[in-house]
């Protein structure tokens, strides 16, 4: 059965509030870093999963995110898949 490899990417909402988003453009002003104009924090989820096709694994995989990775009230998802045999070295 085939592997595939994604990465979701959890964000805030732009309409959210970001505190730790916000404390950390504070430090990085402290530290000396400038022209930093927009910070926002976020995560991101690995997935390996084994699926018939990649229609099924992202079926899975979008289901995952919308159910379980991310709270659809405050934050967004973006899914990365791939095939994980593209990631072997030839």
């Amino acid at each position: 059965m085939p592997l595939y490899r994604a990465r979701v990417l959890v964000s805030l909402r732009p309409s959210v509030l970001d505190p730790a988003g916000e404390a950390t453009r504070a430090a990085a002003d402290r530290l000396g870093v400038t022209g930093i104009s927009r910070l926002r924090i976020g995560r991101a989820v690995e997935v390996d999963l084994e699926a018939d096709n990649e229609s099924d694994a992202r079926a899975q995989l979008e289901l995952l995110s919308d159910r379980l990775l991310a709270n659809p009230v405050i934050e967004d998802w973006h899914l990365e898949l791939a095939s994980a045999a593209e990631d072997r070295p030839a």
